[in-house]
């Protein structure tokens, strides 16, 4: 990035008669073995010790406990009886592009997704309470 920003800042200017691969090469280089430099000399070094079984060095189980996963089969459950708009708005949430994004690639306005999403939130709600009865 930083490289990119030097070039957008007019910082890279090359010798005109190297070739251009060979002149951006060098410069690139040149960075390169800078920041390099600059983290074997600074003051903190990570140390990273390898051990062939990390977890077994843990002294307590890892992974989500019983609870945890009756708790997740419930609501995986309880999903599995949502209209598939329903389901489909639940999991847009997942997504990592936004709400809009969602919604404009469903040709739907925002409000309208944000509308699905509600509801269907409301209905998971419901019917965990049912079945938690």
């Amino acid at each position: 990035m930083n490289a990119w920003n030097s070039v957008r800042r007019g910082m890279y200017r090359p010798d005109p008669r190297d070739k251009p691969r060979d002149a951006l090469r060098k410069w690139l280089h040149g960075i390169a073995w800078r920041l390099a430099s600059h983290y074997v000399h600074s003051a903190y070094v990570r140390r990273a010790v390898i051990h062939p079984s990390p977890l077994g060095l843990l002294h307590e189980p890892v992974g989500p406990s019983l609870e945890a996963q009756i708790a997740a089969r419930e609501v995986l459950d309880a999903m599995t009886e949502l209209p598939p708009w329903q389901l489909e708005a639940l999991l847009s949430v997942d997504d990592p592009e936004s709400l809009v994004a969602y919604a404009k690639r469903r040709r739907m306005s925002p409000s309208t997704a944000a509308s699905r999403l509600r509801i269907a939130r409301e209905a998971l709600a419901l019917r965990l309470k049912r079945w938690r009865r």
